[in-house]
C-alpha cells in the first residue's frame, strides 16, 4: 500500500512539473488546458495548428505568477512537446553561446579581461580563417560583447562561430549538462559547408590583447567528448554536397541537437537566474544578464555599433512569436521581445519572454514548426514566411490577449528588463 502512494505521489509532482531547471525531461506531448486553449482559437491558427503532426509543431508556454515579494512562479503547459522527436535548432543554440562566452570570462577571473577586450582568432588550415579585426564595432576589433551583439540583434553566423571556438566543443557540452540539459549536443559551427564533425572538434587559437599587452592566450583545443548515439533523420530526401538530390532521409545523428524544452529552460535560466538553484545557473554578473536583455529585446535599428542596413536587417528581423517577423504590425510599442529563433532546413523556432510594460504582463512561449512542403531539405524552397511566421504572431497574439485577461494576485514589476534603447548597448 505504501509502495502505490509513493508511486502515485511521484506521478502526482512529475505531472506538475516544477522543476525550475526544467531540464531534459519527457514532457506530456498533450496538456489538458494548452490542448483545450488552442482548439478554441483553431480558426485563427489556420492549417499549421489543424495538422500539427505535419508541421511538427511542438509548444511550450510557461504562465508566470509573482508574489508580493516579486518572485517569479511557474505554470508550464506543453503542446506535444516531445524531446523524443529531432527538429534542427538552427541559430537557437547561439542564446546559450552567448552565456556561456560570459561566463568563461567570469571563471578567467583575469584583471582587465571582459566582454570588451578585443578578441583576436588564429586561423585553423582548412576550417577557418583568423579573424583580426571587426568593421562594426566603434573601435575596429573584435570583442565577446561585439559578437554577443551581432548574434542577438542579426543572428550573426560568425559570431556564433567565433564564440563556439573560445568556449570549446567540450565545455560548451559539458557546462549544458552540468545545468540540466542532459539531451543537447553542440556539435559544430553553423552557415559553413564542408566542415566534417571530426574537423568540428577542432577549436582555434585565442589571444585577449589590449594594445601590446596579452591578457590571455588559449591554445588551439581539441574536443575528446564522447556523445550520447543517437538516430536522427530529417526529411525525405536533400541535395548534397554536391549538389545532387538524393532520395533519403538526412543523418542528423551528428548535427546539433536540442530539444525545446531544453532552448525553454535555457531561455528561462537567463532571464530568471534568481529561480534557479545557484549551483545550476550560468555563472553571470548581474552587468552580464543587463547586457544580454538589453541585446536581446533591442532592434536592428537601435544599434550604432554594429549599424545595420534596415532595408535587410528590418524591424522585428528576429522577432517571431507575436511579431511575425512584420516590419510593421499593430503591435504595441511598449512590448518587447526577449528571445532567440532560429531558421534552417525548414524549421523554424522562437524561444521568447514576452514583456507588456504597460499593461504588466509577461509570459514565456517558446514553438518550433516544420514548413517545407516538399520533404526536401537544402533546395531553399521552405515556406518560412507565408506559413511559419504567421503562425507564430497568431499564437503569440492569443496567448498574449490570455494573458491580458488572466486575473493575476500580484502585478509584476519588470524594471529589470526596460532599457533606453536610445542609447548605445554596453
Amino acid at each position: 500500500m505504501r509502495r502505490c502512494i509513493f508511486l502515485w505521489l511521484m506521478l502526482f509532482f512529475a505531472a506538475c512539473n516544477t522543476n525550475k531547471n526544467m531540464g531534459t525531461s519527457h514532457y506530456p506531448q498533450k496538456d489538458s488546458f494548452l490542448d483545450t486553449f488552442l482548439q478554441a482559437h483553431a480558426d485563427k491558427l489556420g492549417p499549421v495548428f489543424q495538422r500539427s503532426q505535419d508541421f511538427g509543431l511542438q509548444i511550450i508556454y510557461t504562465r508566470i505568477d509573482r508574489d508580493a515579494a516579486n518572485r517569479p512562479h511557474f505554470t508550464d503547459h506543453y503542446y506535444k512537446a516531445d524531446t523524443s522527436r529531432y527538429f534542427y535548432p538552427a541559430s537557437t543554440v547561439k542564446l546559450a553561446a552567448c552565456a556561456l562566452a560570459l561566463e568563461k570570462l567570469n571563471d578567467l577571473n583575469i584583471p582587465g579581461l571582459d566582454r570588451n577586450t578585443p578578441m583576436f582568432t588564429d586561423s585553423l588550415e582548412n576550417i577557418t580563417a583568423a579573424v583580426a579585426s571587426d568593421s562594426s564595432a566603434a573601435n575596429g576589433l573584435p570583442s565577446v560583447g561585439q559578437y554577443i551583439k551581432k548574434i542577438l540583434l542579426v543572428s550573426d553566423n560568425d559570431a556564433f562561430n567565433r564564440l563556439y571556438e573560445f568556449i570549446g566543443q567540450e565545455t560548451f557540452n559539458k557546462r549544458l549538462w552540468e545545468n540540466g540539459f542532459a539531451a543537447t549536443q553542440i556539435r559544430h559551427r553553423v552557415g559553413v559547408t564542408g566542415i566534417s564533425p571530426e574537423e568540428n572538434r577542432h577549436t582555434n587559437a585565442v589571444i585577449f590583447r589590449k594594445g601590446d599587452q596579452v591578457l590571455y592566450a588559449q591554445p588551439a583545443a581539441y574536443s575528446r567528448l564522447t556523445f550520447s548515439p543517437r538516430h536522427d533523420l530529417m526529411g525525405k530526401g536533400y541535395y548534397n554536397s554536391k549538389e545532387e538530390l538524393v532520395n533519403s532521409p538526412m543523418d542528423a545523428s551528428e548535427k546539433n541537437r536540442a530539444p525545446l524544452a531544453d532552448l525553454h529552460g535555457i531561455l528561462r535560466q537567463i532571464i530568471f537566474p534568481e529561480a534557479v538553484t545557484k549551483g545550476d545557473r550560468f555563472r553571470l554578473k548581474d552587468s552580464d544578464y543587463q547586457f544580454l536583455y538589453h541585446c536581446m529585446s533591442a532592434q536592428p535599428e537601435e544599434s550604432a555599433h554594429p549599424h545595420y542596413d534596415t532595408t535587410q536587417f528590418y524591424r522585428n528581423y528576429v522577432k517571431f512569436v507575436l511579431f511575425g517577423g512584420e516590419q510593421r504590425n499593430d503591435v504595441h510599442a511598449n512590448i518587447r521581445s526577449f528571445n532567440k529563433p532560429g531558421w534552417a532546413y525548414g524549421f523554424l523556432t522562437d524561444i521568447a519572454y514576452i514583456a507588456d510594460f504597460t499593461n504588466q504582463v509577461e509570459f514565456m512561449l517558446s514553438v518550433t514548426v516544420y514548413v517545407n512542403k516538399d520533404g526536401i531539405l537544402s533546395d531553399e524552397h521552405y515556406q518560412f514566411e507565408e506559413t511559419g511566421k504567421p503562425f507564430m504572431k497568431a499564437l503569440g497574439k492569443i496567448i498574449y490577449e490570455h494573458e491580458l485577461q488572466r486575473g493575476k494576485k500580484h502585478l509584476p514589476d519588470l524594471s529589470k528588463f526596460r532599457f533606453d534603447y536610445t542609447r548605445s548597448i554596453e
